[in-house]
């Protein structure tokens, strides 16, 4: 009886957090859903001004998001589902409040429309722009042949000389001040634009020999003064100038008096912007209130909640008492299956009776005894397939050594041949394996220990890339790999000895798995936003999929007779995933068996302080 009170209060328990959890799902869908309404809102306004500057592309995207913004709003005065989400009705109480975000919606949706059929430029003083702009060039050209023309006259003509350099660069300063304006820098550009136009007619009056005095001269510096004639035969650029300068100064007082921009756009435009503040204040009502509806009936579910669950602790309490009781005998089995959690298998239990009890005691200590039994035997298999594989790795590469040190000891081949040469190199190539495989075992158990430090720096990952291709170049070459590398020049932080190991690693293990034909390994860069990807792929014999998922763990070799064969521990993919996970990146593979294989990892580029490396084992 106790038992089914505990399960039916359990039963409610769980039906009322799901009702509870249910429900605050669908209403916090909702308020997301309500405010993704301002971002998308935010968007809509970039749009419509792109389309009025002439982007036609972007009104497709324009009436999705309008569409959106309708769906999403339709959706929570009823309820529906957004994105395959669920999104509840709004609450009764925020009626009214959702009618007047409807208005606010579709007053903005109608000032959205005006700005982008509104013309953005005032269309005088693009004209006017577009003169000057092609007309400046020219007026710096005759402005500079001008001062060429200058230079073959006398001392008297000197202040002639000043003035034409000073128009010279009058000219080059009004062609900045309206490729500024161009841009959208009108403010400060006008107002040097005013200051450079002043210059250049007060230059070319005193040139002409016409009066300045109606002219602010004083304003920028200069002086009233009166100069002699140039001659006629040194004046022909200045006779140019004077009628293209009448015609470009009448363009600058044009940019001077209005601006690019048209009135009527910039009017929209500020229309659109306070429709969207009213639209977002709107918003933000509903969002403010809709999470007080939440939190108060949040509040009241949680207290009927926890009566319940105090009654659920009361009767449990009862069932133990019970349970206890009833089960006291078996104290000695909970003992004997809390040694055997720590690893202590064996050990018997004395019970003489013959009974339930009797039977499960006697069962234990079947049980007990067949674990020990396999454990042992499972242990004493690692073992011995341990042993076997490092004697025969560390012994392997001794045996040339060992002999052709021989050979070369007892002087019996003399002066060095090319036959004495090729048993040296031998020689080192065995110990270079013994080496690898003693590094390997030493990597293995730093990571094991926690201790495989990483000096990382601040370096150019295709130097470690390039490092690693031209260690194992010749080893490709003789077995007639091609190894292709598309990598770029980034600069990362990272362990560059380490990360080469990685690769080095990788490309071993491709020229391994390529079958005696032409073969091809791929190295590619990837630079993405937060992170660089490197990949190592080639079109050896692939991976089963059904072995993958143990393929970084110590020891584990998908094919022992090719490794027995070409060297390896079975470390190395082990010491690859240490690595880098203590660069805080991933390494995965991906395979079909017969189609090649290709490994992959990552690096992040700024990694948070209080980011661990991850697990290792």
């Amino acid at each position: 009886m106790l038992v089914t009170i505990l399960i039916i209060a359990a039963a409610i328990n769980l039906f009322l957090f799901y009702q509870d959890t249910n429900s605050q799902t669908t209403q916090s869908y909702s308020i997301i859903r309500l405010g993704d309404v301002k971002v998308t809102a935010e968007s809509i306004a970039s749009l419509s001004i792109s389309i009025a500057n002439g982007n036609i592309e972007d009104k497709e995207n324009l009436d999705k998001q309008i569409l959106e913004i309708e769906n999403i709003i339709d959706a929570i005065k009823i309820g529906g589902t957004i994105r395959e989400q669920t999104v509840e009705e709004i609450p009764t109480p925020l009626v009214p409040k959702y009618e007047k975000l409807s208005t606010s919606w579709e007053v903005y949706k109608n000032k959205v429309t005006h700005v982008e059929t509104t013309s953005v430029f005032d269309p005088e003083a693009t004209k006017a722009m577009n003169y000057l702009l092609q007309k400046n060039n020219e007026l710096v050209l005759l402005t500079d042949e001008m001062n060429r023309e200058f230079e073959n006259l006398d001392r008297d003509y000197n202040r002639h000389k000043e003035i034409a350099s000073e128009l010279l660069e009058y000219s080059k300063g009004i062609g900045q001040q309206i490729l500024l304006i161009s841009i959208g820098e009108e403010t400060d550009a006008k107002e040097k634009l005013k200051e450079e136009k002043l210059g250049f007619e007060i230059g070319i009056r005193k040139l002409l020999q016409i009066s300045t005095s109606d002219l602010d001269v004083e304003s920028i510096g200069e002086k009233y003064e009166e100069l002699i004639p140039i001659p006629r035969e040194n004046s022909n650029a200045l006779r140019k100038i004077d009628p293209l300068w009448e015609s470009m100064q009448t363009r600058i007082t044009i940019l001077e008096d209005r601006a690019l921009l048209s009135p009527e756009f910039n009017i929209a435009k500020q229309e659109m912007s306070i429709s969207k503040e009213s639209l977002y204040e709107d918003i933000d009502i509903i969002l403010q209130e809709w999470s007080a509806i939440i939190t108060s009936q949040s509040s009241n579910e949680q207290t009927i909640i926890q009566i319940i669950l105090i009654v659920d602790i009361i009767v449990f309490f009862l069932v133990l008492i019970v349970i206890r009781q009833s089960l006291s005998p078996l104290t000695s089995i909970s003992q004997a299956l809390s040694k055997v959690k720590e690893g202590v298998y064996g050990e018997k239990i004395e019970y003489e009776g013959t009974d339930e009890v009797g039977q499960l005691v006697n069962n234990f200590n079947i049980m007990s005894n067949t674990i020990k039994e396999e454990e042992a035997k499972k242990t004493d298999i690692a073992k011995d397939e341990f042993l076997a594989m490092i004697t025969h790795e560390l012994k392997t590469p001794l045996v040339p050594i060992q002999g052709y040190s021989d050979i070369l000891l007892s002087e019996h081949l003399g002066k060095l041949t090319d036959k004495q040469k090729e048993r040296i190199r031998i020689i080192k190539s065995s110990s270079d394996t013994l080496l690898a495989i003693i590094s390997d075992l030493l990597d293995a158990q730093k990571l094991d220990l926690g201790q495989l430090r990483m000096k990382t720096e601040n370096k150019n990952i295709n130097e470690s890339i390039i490092k690693s291709i031209d260690a194992l170049k010749l080893e490709a070459e003789s077995n007639n790999i091609e190894i292709v590398s598309n990598s770029k020049d980034v600069i990362i932080n990272h362990d560059p000895e380490r990360i080469s190991q990685v690769i080095t690693n990788l490309m071993k293990n491709s020229i391994i798995a390529i079958k005696p034909n032409p073969g091809k390994i791929e190295i590619t860069v990837e630079d993405l936003p937060t992170e660089i990807k490197i990949s190592v792929k080639d079109n050896g014999v692939g991976i089963a999929i059904d072995k993958q998922a143990n393929l970084f763990k110590k020891f584990y070799q998908v094919d022992a007779t090719l490794t027995r064969e070409k060297g390896g521990s079975g470390l190395g993919l082990a010491i690859c995933k240490g690595i880098i996970n203590n660069h805080y990146g991933r390494i995965w593979v991906e395979s079909v068996q017969n189609q090649g294989a290709t490994f992959s990892f990552t690096i992040p580029k700024e990694i948070s302080k209080s980011k661990t490396p991850l697990n290792s084992a």
